[in-house]
């Protein structure tokens, strides 16, 4: 399968890209910029594309991203620190991104004749981001088969649609993904904070999947204090 992937530049995307370029054919990574606060992870995906020697294209969509206010992501509002858990990461959401990403990419993919566009969402995104769960997955390629019917037949490929983080940690761990030349912190700092929620789901994963992370973080302690307090809400 000669395969697109989208890639942000962060663990999930990139151990998907090493997944492709190892079991299939990877012809390129398309990342965007859609005015996200930490643009620097497109940096993290252009390094990533020169390592496994591959075309890598940004999309600039920020003048589209500037409409698409109210995240935290794109807009003045303060990334929330803590759990990775759906009243806190709700401020992230950014309407419809994976629709339009997809979309996009979708028509990368037939003028260049390739077979696959490959996505990283993931099963740990479900309760927060209504365009990475399956019956989002599964509309969107019926969709694009009628959008591009006569011109191309291209499938979507989503691994890690039904499985969590800490699946993809390990899978990274077993791809001999470099882990700390991926970028995760919605902060978009000079190193990750450790703090926000991704950062925190980010080291909690590696942790339960035994999964060594030489990342630097800020305040590298700071997601045992958020598991708890979590959990504690949670009994």
């Amino acid at each position: 399968m000669k395969t697109l992937v989208v890639c942000s530049g962060g663990l999930d995307s990139v151990t998907l890209a090493y997944k492709v370029a190892r079991e299939h054919t990877l012809s390129a990574l398309v990342s965007f910029d859609y005015g996200q606060r930490h643009k620097k992870e497109l940096s993290f995906a252009a390094n990533i594309a020169e390592t496994l020697a591959v075309p890598h294209m940004i999309i600039d969509i920020s003048n589209a991203g500037a409409q698409l206010n109210g995240s935290a992501l794109t807009d003045n509002i303060v990334v929330p620190d803590g759990h990775y858990a759906e009243n806190s990461m709700k401020a992230t959401v950014v309407p419809n991104r994976n629709a339009i990403m997809l979309s996009i990419a979708y028509g990368i993919a037939s003028a260049q004749n390739l077979d696959t566009v490959a996505t990283a969402v993931h099963g740990g995104d479900h309760f927060i981001y209504p365009d990475c769960r399956p019956a989002f997955i599964k509309s969107f390629e019926t969709m694009q088969n009628h959008a591009l019917e006569g011109l191309s037949s291209i499938k979507l490929y989503t691994p890690f649609l039904e499985t969590d983080k800490t699946e993809i940690a390990r899978e990274a761990a077993r791809l001999i993904v470099p882990i700390e030349k991926t970028w995760s912190c919605y902060k978009g700092g000079d190193i990750h904070c450790g703090r926000c929620g991704t950062c925190v789901e980010r080291i909690e994963a590696c942790h339960l999947a035994g999964v060594y992370d030489p990342t630097q973080y800020e305040d590298p302690n700071f997601w045992q204090s958020a598991i708890e307090t979590h959990n504690k809400g949670a009994a």
